[in-house]
């Protein structure tokens, strides 16, 4: 069975789902649900499949997109095919029977809903998206549907974490463009010229400064758990360790090949 984590407070059928419970294997097991990888499509769509069961969802209705760390939101009003979505990071619905669905591997995934409207909305927020105001379009997005800001909770789900982040000055120095008081979700890192990014912090700092009323941060770190989920980060570091090591086949081969995403589902009730 998919498994997946949920929050109470959202209301509607959702999940942070991890990479558990699916059909795929080697550097994509198992419940990778991501159409642009290079992992057998039959068991891609499996593995959507299982997840929209899950929820009561008709695997058909499962909605995906093209994500391109923008600020591009799809609202959505009828099903697409598998694979078709648009470019974009964002979908908000009301529409009964469609479910919204974000590929990530340590990108924050954020789910929203208006429960009393039943309006829902899913984004994609890596640090590129998230500053250029994904999360605040998704918001508009929804507000245009009939949605109210302090009506929404948004819960931000399973991503990369602090301890794990480190990041270079041009991410910092992209960041405090936008705002110096930003600054304070950079913590001094363990090389220099290297800072710690709290990427859900600041997801939730941006949500609060939009107005929604509920904001939930899971605070669970990808790249920590690897046997529950998928991480970018975590693949890296790997490729790096194995380079430097010489070492490119073998069982290093297996961590530094492909990557696979999780998925994070919500649908109106």
């Amino acid at each position: 069975m998919a498994e997946a984590l949920t929050v109470d407070s959202l209301l509607m059928p959702h999940g942070f789902f991890t990479r558990r419970g699916g059909v795929s294997t080697g550097s994509y097991a198992s419940l990778n649900c991501s159409l642009s990888s290079q992992d057998d499509r039959g068991s891609v769509l499996e593995n959507r499949a299982r997840v929209a069961r899950s929820l009561g969802a008709d695997p058909t209705r499962l909605l995906g997109l093209t994500q391109v760390h923008g600020t591009h939101v799809v609202t959505a009003t009828e099903p697409w095919a598998a694979g078709q979505g648009a470019k974009a990071d964002a979908m908000v619905t009301r529409q009964p029977g469609l479910a919204l669905g974000i590929v990530t591997a340590d990108c924050a995934p954020v789910l929203f809903a208006d429960a009393g409207r039943r309006i829902v909305g899913a984004a994609h927020a890596g640090w590129r998206g998230a500053v250029a105001g994904v999360l605040e379009a998704t918001i508009a997005a929804m507000t245009a549907l009939g949605a109210e800001p302090d009506r929404i909770t948004a819960a931000i789900g399973p991503c990369i974490a602090q301890p794990s982040y480190e990041v270079g000055p041009d991410l910092r120095d992209a960041v405090l463009a936008r705002s110096a008081a930003d600054s304070i979700f950079f913590a001094q890192g363990r090389r220099q010229d290297h800072w710690q990014f709290d990427l859900p912090g600041y997801c939730a700092a941006r949500l609060r400064a939009a107005g929604v009323g509920h904001i939930i941060v899971t605070g669970i770190d990808t790249l920590a758990e690897e046997a529950r989920f998928f991480s970018y980060r975590r693949r890296t570091l790997a490729q790096a360790s194995a380079t430097t090591d010489g070492q490119t086949s073998g069982p290093a081969a297996v961590k530094t090949g492909p990557i696979g995403h999780q998925i994070s589902v919500i649908q109106p009730a």
